[in-house]
C-alpha cells in the first residue's frame, strides 16, 4: 500500500469491549448525565494523575476558557498571543473582553514576557497565555508580571496535557488552567475539556457555573451555562487514561525518529525537549526557511498531501488576521513580527501513537527528498 493515506493525527481509542460493559453500566443505572459516578471517578482520576489540587470537566475544550473568565470576573483588556488556535481568543470576545496581542517567542512559540509590560493599559485585567505544542510558558516571569500589576493569569494549556517542569505539575501555574480534551488530543474523550483550580471554593463557584449557576433545586447563585461532561464520555476518558502514558511514549519514539533524520537537513528547524520538562510530544512542528531548502512552505505542504501525507499548517493564519480582530491596534503585522514569520513557516508533522515504521520512513523521504 505504496500511497495509503498518513493523518496528521488519529484519535486514542478505548478497547471497544470495555466501553460496552460501562455503558451497560450506565443503561442499568439510568443516570447519563448531571455529576454521575463515572463524572466523579473520572475527576478524581484526572486529579491524581495530573497532581493538581482541584479539577473541573467540561462537555468541551472551549467552555472551560469562556467559564475561567467569568469564574474571575475579568472584564476590559486580557493580554493574550496571536499564535494559538481561534478559541482562545474567542473566548474573550464572547465575554466582551478587547484581546490585545502580543507577539510570540521564536525559540518556543509561547508569549514572550519581554513584551508584555508595554501591552499593559490601565484597562488590562488579566493575561492569557498559551503553552504552544505543549511548550511550557515562562510560567515565573509571567507571574512576576502579573503580580506586579494586579492581573489574574488564565492559562490556556490544552496542548499541555501531562506536562511537568522539574517534577510539578505545568497546570498548577496562573489562577486557572483550562485543558481540551479533543478527539485530537493526547488525552480525549472525544469531546471535553477540564478546568484546574487550586481551592475547593474556585471549585464550588465553577461547578455552579458549568450548570447553569444551581446550587441546589431553588437556588441560582449567578448566570451559570451548560457544559457539563456527559457519563458517556467521562466512561470513555476512565478507560482512556489508563493508555495515556503508553500512547504518550509511543509519540516520544515518533519524535526521536523525526530528530534524527531532521537534525542535519538545510533548511528545516524544529523544537528540541526544553531541560527539566517532562513534555507530552502532542505536536512536531518543523519550520521551513525557503531561502535554504529550496521550496515553500506551502510547496512542501501541497506536496506532501499529493503523496497522500496530511501535515497541517498550525497555527496558520494568525488569530491577529482573521476579520474580527485585524481592525485592532495590537493586531497589526509590525507588532508580531515572529507571530507572523512562524505563521508562514510552519507545518505540523503527521503525530500519534498509531504511527509506524514505514509510515515515518514514507513522511521523512518525502521531506528529506
Amino acid at each position: 500500500m505504496e500511497n495509503k493515506l498518513i493523518t496528521v493525527t488519529s484519535p486514542l481509542l478505548p478497547n471497544l469491549d470495555e466501553f460496552n460493559e460501562m455503558l451497560k453500566q450506565i443503561w442499568e443505572s439510568k443516570w447519563i448525565t448531571n455529576n454521575g459516578s463515572f463524572h466523579r471517578q473520572l475527576e478524581k482520576e484526572l486529579t491524581a494523575y495530573l497532581r493538581v489540587p482541584f479539577i473541573s470537566l467540561f462537555t468541551n475544550g472551549t467552555l472551560p476558557l469562556i467559564t475561567a473568565l467569568q469564574a474571575l470576573r475579568i472584564t476590559g483588556e486580557v493580554i493574550t498571543t496571536p499564535y494559538s488556535f481561534v478559541a482562545t481568543t474567542h473566548a474573550l470576545w464572547w465575554n466582551g473582553i478587547k484581546p490585545v496581542f502580543v507577539d510570540v517567542d521564536p525559540a518556543t512559540g509561547n508569549l514572550d514576557p519581554d513584551k508584555i509590560e508595554a501591552a499593559i493599559t490601565p484597562r488590562t485585567t488579566a493575561i492569557m497565555p498559551v503553552h504552544v505544542y505543549g511548550n511550557p510558558c515562562d510560567t515565573k516571569r509571567i507571574q512576576e508580571i502579573a503580580d506586579k500589576y494586579g492581573l489574574k493569569i488564565i492559562y490556556d494549556a490544552a496542548h499541555a496535557f501531562g506536562v511537568e517542569v522539574n517534577g510539578e505539575s505545568l497546570l498548577n501555574a496562573g489562577d486557572l488552567s483550562t485543558l481540551s480534551f479533543h478527539a485530537t488530543k493526547v488525552f480525549n474523550t472525544i469531546e471535553g475539556g477540564a478546568l484546574v483550580m487550586r481551592d475547593e471554593q474556585t471549585k464550588k463557584r465553577i461547578d455552579y457555573l458549568k450548570n447553569f449557576g444551581f446550587i441546589n433545586e431553588v437556588t441560582v447563585v449567578g448566570p451559570g451555562i451548560n457544559s457539563k461532561m456527559d457519563e458517556m464520555r467521562s466512561a470513555y476518558g476512565l478507560l482512556n487514561l489508563k493508555q495515556a502514558d503508553a500512547a504518550i511514549e509511543a509519540r516520544h519514539q515518533v519524535a526521536i525518529k523525526y530528530r534524527e533524520a531532521l537534525r542535519n537537513v538545510e533548511g528545516i528547524t524544529f523544537f528540541d525537549d526544553m531541560p527539566g520538562v517532562k513534555h507530552n510530544y502532542s505536536y512536531f512542528p518543523i519550520f521551513i526557511d525557503t531561502e535554504k531548502y529550496g521550496m515553500t512552505r506551502d510547496e512542501l505542504y501541497f506536496k506532501m498531501k499529493e503523496q497522500n501525507v496530511l501535515g497541517r499548517r498550525y497555527f496558520y493564519p494568525l488569530i491577529s488576521t482573521f476579520s474580527t480582530y485585524r481592525g485592532l491596534e495590537s493586531a497589526a503585522p509590525e507588532n508580531l513580527p515572529n507571530a507572523h514569520k512562524m505563521a508562514d513557516q510552519v507545518i505540523c508533522l503527521p503525530m500519534h501513537h498509531a504511527l509506524n515504521e514505514e509510515d515515518i520512513k514514507r513522511i521523512l523521504e518525502l521531506i528529506i527528498e
